[in-house]
């Protein structure tokens, strides 16, 4: 069964950095494009970042460009999100996601069960 598994969450102050990590198994995402995502308590899930299946291409929303970076790793079957000079807003429950045809916003297939990011002013 496909699986995906986000680790890297925890609680940060503002303008600091964490690495989230997404690691797949039971199947291989190599020829899937893998998405970050986002949802705050009391808000809808939003797209944060995307990256290609190759890694060549990558899409991030604006509110994140400039401080999160979306990175792959298809020998390790693994993405990762950078997140830098962080920000209260920034606080949610981060998922990673693999599709097929979706990238970089549009219908993604598998999801992970989420890691919390927490940032404090």
């Amino acid at each position: 069964q496909a699986q995906l598994v986000e680790t890297g969450g925890g609680l940060v102050q503002a303008g600091g950095s964490l690495r989230l990590s997404c690691a797949a198994s039971g199947r291989t995402f190599d020829r899937h494009a893998m998405g970050w995502f986002r949802q705050a308590p009391g808000k809808e899930r939003e797209f944060v970042a995307a990256i290609s299946w190759n890694g060549h291409n990558t899409y991030a929303a604006d509110s994140v460009k400039g401080h999160f970076t979306i990175s792959r790793d298809n020998a390790k079957n693994t993405i990762y999100l950078e997140m830098s000079s962080l920000k209260p807003e920034d606080t949610a429950v981060y998922y990673c996601a693999a599709t097929v045809g979706g990238y970089p916003r549009g219908r993604y297939d598998y999801w992970g069960q989420g890691t919390q990011v927490t940032v404090s002013s």
